[in-house]
């Protein structure tokens, strides 16, 4: 089996082949996982494991043999076949391809911070507090989930840490992650919120038992912590970049502002069907990415959708909801139209609208792509 290194360290060293990828912590470490086997707090792992266990999507035949070998069992073969001891280590499985884990590393006066992640969104993304779809009971579980997306992430701190600061760090990494996510705008699969992570997302976090200093926070508010979740929100976003194909530039179009409302690439012209005419129809659907990447009206859209958003959450009151909604959705038209002067005009058209969110997008996107060549 050939191995690539990807860093080492006096600390440790990082290697990849095929669908593996292994961390080999050098002298003792204390490690946090959250790994089926020798997970939880231990001193007594030396490796950190991150494997591609399964296809993104639709991958019942293999997630129905490792669900009847067991975890132990499935542990222990997987450890064979990248040649480490199973006893010694510390797992994690995701349907994410091994080639695109992504390494970011941070120093400060002589401690160094290293994320080591594998990242995808696109079947799994879900927001702390959403409805959950499978549920374990005494005989066990009841419902296996799709698992089209998983973040995993490696952190391996450069110093000793306290018990409850190596728990603490944990808090830092997710909300690194979380950072991650919501610079990306990447939406929750089982709600109209903005993602925090994904239904089965692992990680293992390792600090070595000996040093000259033996470090007591990693809270956002000291370096330590800084580079914590610099280092994870760096790494997820290039993991994400490359596993999914998501980048700021990207995620600037409307369907990804206002997908969690009900719009979708797949049904988008047909959607559009009843509200233009056969000529603007077919030139839209030659045109589409024209529109829905337009700067602008990517930024209205995004503005409608924290609009829409700050309703859900009771932080607009109801009582403006329906004019409010009114004026971005006229922005939309207008941005799209290159007609800021008929703004006043599309507001007035869009507060006669019914329906919900989706209606209100659609019914301002054809009124200003009617009027687009209009006055040209």
């Amino acid at each position: 089996m050939h191995w690539e290194t990807l860093m080492q360290c006096a600390q440790f060293a990082v290697r990849r082949t095929d669908r593996m990828l292994v961390a080999e912590l050098r002298g003792a470490h204390r490690v946090l996982s959250t790994s089926a086997c020798n997970g939880g707090q231990t001193d007594a792992v030396r490796f950190l494991l991150n494997h591609q266990s399964c296809e993104g999507g639709g991958d019942h035949e293999r997630l129905r043999q490792i669900t009847e070998i067991g975890h132990e069992r499935y542990h222990e073969r997987t450890c064979g076949h990248a040649g480490i001891p199973a006893d010694a280590t510390a797992s994690m499985g995701t349907a994410a391809n091994m080639h695109y884990a992504c390494i970011s590393r941070h120093e400060d006066a002589g401690v160094a911070v290293t994320a080591v992640v594998t990242a995808g969104v696109e079947a799994n993304a879900t927001c702390a507090g959403d409805p959950a779809t499978w549920r374990e009971t005494a005989a066990g579980i009841e419902r296996v989930p799709e698992c089209g997306g998983t973040i995993n992430t490696m952190l391996l701190v450069g110093a000793p840490l306290t018990a409850a600061a190596l728990a603490r760090a944990v808090v830092t990494m997710t909300e690194g992650k979380t950072a991650a996510l919501q610079r990306l705008a990447v939406r929750s699969r089982q709600s109209p919120d903005l993602a925090t992570g994904t239904g089965t997302d692992q990680y293992c976090v390792a600090a070595p038992l000996e040093g000259p200093l033996v470090l007591t926070s990693t809270s956002a508010h000291v370096k330590l912590g800084e580079l914590i979740g610099y280092a994870t929100r760096e790494a997820t976003l290039e993991s994400l970049r490359w596993q999914n194909g998501l980048e700021p530039s990207y995620t600037r179009g409307v369907l990804h502002a206002l997908g969690r409302y009900g719009l979708a690439e797949r049904t988008f012209i047909e959607d559009m069907r009843p509200l233009l005419g056969p000529q603007d129809l077919e030139l839209l659907a030659g045109n589409s990415k024209a529109v829905l990447y337009e700067p602008l009206v990517g930024a209205a859209a995004h503005a409608l959708a924290t609009v829409l958003d700050r309703i859900r959450h009771g932080a607009v009151p109801a009582s403006v909801e329906r004019d409010a909604c009114a004026q971005c959705a006229a922005t939309l038209a207008a941005n799209v139209s290159g007609r800021s002067d008929r703004w006043p005009q599309y507001r007035a058209m869009l507060l006669e609208r019914s329906g919900g969110p989706k209606d209100l997008i659609l019914a301002a996107l054809a009124l200003g792509w009617s009027e687009k060549w209009r006055s040209a």
